[in-house]
């Protein structure tokens, strides 16, 4: 499985996925032409996708929707309160190019092409907010970004991914003394915001929590406001440090960026 990772941060997020025979987006918060042009930089040309797959409403994960299925022409893969908040933040032209949905929940296991999907509960303050899994040719990858806190579900999802894409979206002391409303600092705060540095610390450092089985640990969906990538990636770094020598993490840190591609990751 090859894992290409064109957006991630509070502007637009959008994740291509393939293997020999399978190719879907997660998300869709780019426009067209963006799009383009970030998988262009990851030298990929799709002609064709296999599944769109929307974790929740929020315009930076779907505010290219209808642009990427008038390109496409993909089934949608949405939970029914998703599909319904969809329909009322986004124009009319998304129903007219929809080519089919396939209505999922929390909980689902289901198959696309040659991927075994699960989509799992998150807390975050949308419709009916979900994660993924991804399972292919004995490699496991999970993508979970927009959730206030890590829940044992969560944790327990997670668990022998061989690539983790996992929320560091602020620096709490960044975000207290910045320019947001404190209404906008709340929300994010809160147990339905995003998680913080300190979050995904704590899960680091705790072998309980995190396994370190992952060669890749991808910090994503930073924010520009109330982050930056060298803050988070030595938040990461420290926590990782204080592991156990046996339960030691001798994959890869990466960062993702808002603004260029990361590099593929093949599993």
């Amino acid at each position: 499985m090859r894992v290409s990772i064109l957006a991630s941060g509070s502007s637009g997020n959008i994740t291509l996925l393939e293997t020999g025979r399978t190719r879907l987006l997660v998300d869709a918060g780019l426009g067209k032409r963006e799009t383009l042009a970030r998988l262009a930089a990851v030298e990929r040309t799709v002609e064709n996708l296999d599944g769109i797959l929307i974790t929740h409403e929020h315009t930076d994960h779907c505010n290219g929707l209808p642009q990427m299925l008038g390109l496409w022409k993909a089934p949608l893969y949405v939970t029914e309160p998703t599909m319904d908040a969809m329909q009322r933040i986004l124009p009319e032209t998304l129903g007219k190019r929809l080519r089919g949905v396939e209505t999922i929940h929390a909980g689902q296991h289901f198959t696309i092409g040659d991927i075994d999907v699960h989509a799992f509960r998150i807390p975050h303050d949308a419709a009916d907010p979900v994660a993924f899994t991804f399972r292919t040719n004995g490699a496991k990858l999970a993508i979970v970004t927009d959730l206030g806190y890590m829940t044992e579900l969560v944790k327990d999802c997670l668990r022998n991914s061989d690539c983790l894409v996992l929320e560091s979206n602020h620096e709490p002391d960044m975000l207290k003394a910045g320019p947001y409303p404190w209404i906008v600092k709340q929300r994010i705060l809160s147990r339905h915001g995003h998680l913080s540095n300190h979050s995904v610390s704590e899960f680091l450092a705790d072998p309980e929590g995190f396994d370190a089985h992952a060669r890749f640990l991808v910090l994503a969906h930073l924010s520009e406001e109330n982050n930056n990538p060298d803050t988070a990636r030595i938040s990461a770094e420290e926590a990782l440090g204080r592991r156990p020598a046996e339960s030691a993490f001798a994959g890869e840190l990466l960062v993702a960026s808002q603004h260029v591609p990361l590099r593929p990751l093949q599993l």
